[in-house]
């Protein structure tokens, strides 16, 4: 039996695409293991899967100034040092890396053991953990056209993100149950996301009033954002976060509003949903949401509005804008060659381990 270590953690972001190979990996008769931080949040879903997790020390390395810059590189070696012996232990014949700093010794190393390393960058421009492996990486796997030109030309593959096959799966039906919604009437799922969430969430509330006699609204609007004014608002749900339900809420959705991860996005792409993004401004990010976002309008998948410009009226002009042309932005994503990334990197790992 071929065995395969995955790495990646530090953001939810960087384990679900890992989370999506495993199907079909198993069926491929891989043996799993998972290489992650200590107490990440890698550890935490990793825990659903019937996969051998290990951790490992890891720290971050910053282009800006920190105290922590003088300790970190120590656990950054603490961290190759234990994923080398676990490479030497665990013998395995392919690693794949979805990013995040505690993944960089994980390559590292499987290069000094002659392991063959895949490494995946979500975003339009490479991360700095990402860049950290590309010299130990036997091939880079990418979401985005413009990304294969800044890539290492004979490790870059054009593959998308793999999606969890059960976002594919959802019912329409149990979405209208569990939401106690009609089926007579357009649904608009937004989702606000966790970082500077508030002035997305306050604009959508502010203009249910416009929205509501023509749409039924789910707004998945993040912890602790819950508005208990509207509560029994009819036509609008809200939650601070969904998990098992969310496929079924994707299934009934018509329209989406979203931040624009790149893990996010190509979910929607998956599913064929047109989506107005709202990307996380540069003055919160490394500004990797305004290219994921400008790409996609770029290839006609999505309608795009700047966080700076959000307003009441903005977001309402957006949003109609954005329903009367959805079967334009279907029709796009339809063309897209991206329908099946897992089982395309499935086969690069595969190939990779010499089967």
């Amino acid at each position: 039996m071929k065995r395969i270590i995955l790495t990646g953690g530090g953001t939810a972001g960087h384990v679900t695409p890992n989370i999506a190979l495993i199907p079909g990996l198993i069926d491929a008769g891989f043996q799993i293991d998972y290489i992650g931080s200590y107490e990440g949040i890698e550890k935490s879903l990793m825990s659903d899967f019937d996969v051998t997790y290990h951790g490992i020390s890891s720290g971050k390395l910053r282009r800006y100034f920190d105290f922590k810059n003088f300790t970190d590189p120590f656990r950054v070696l603490k961290g190759f040092r234990e994923a080398n012996q676990l490479i030497k232990t665990l013998q395995p014949d392919v690693v794949f890396s979805k990013g995040g700093f505690v993944s960089v010794p994980v390559v590292l190393a499987a290069k000094r053991n002659k392991v063959p390393a895949i490494i995946h960058e979500s975003d339009m421009t490479p991360g700095l953990a990402n860049k950290l492996c590309f010299s130990s990486a036997t091939k880079i796997c990418c979401n985005f056209p413009e990304t294969v030109n800044t890539l290492p030309k004979d490790k870059a593959v054009l593959t998308g993100s793999p999606i969890r096959s059960e976002l594919l799966a959802g019912s329409k039906l149990a979405a209208l149950e569990f939401c106690g919604f009609s089926a007579s009437k357009p649904t608009i799922m937004i989702m606000g996301g966790s970082l500077g969430a508030t002035a997305i969430n306050t604009a959508v509330r502010n203009i249910l009033p416009q929205l509501l006699p023509q749409f039924q609204i789910i707004h998945l609007c993040g912890k602790g954002k819950l508005d208990e004014t509207l509560l029994h608002t009819d036509g609008y749900i809200q939650f601070e976060y969904i998990k098992q339900e969310l496929k079924d809420l994707f299934a009934l959705t018509d329209i989406v509003v979203s931040r624009a991860g790149a893990n996010a996005i190509c979910e929607l792409l998956a599913l064929r949903k047109p989506s107005l993004l709202i990307p996380l401004s540069a003055k919160q990010s490394r500004g990797d949401q305004i290219l994921n976002a400008r790409s996609f309008e770029k290839q006609g998948f999505s309608a795009v509005l700047e966080e700076e410009d959000v307003t009441d009226e903005s977001l309402l002009n957006k949003i109609l804008e954005l329903y009367e042309n959805r079967f334009q932005y279907i029709t796009q994503m339809n063309q897209s060659n991206q329908t099946d990334s897992a089982s395309v990197i499935v086969d690069m790992i595969q190939k990779c381990a010499g089967l």
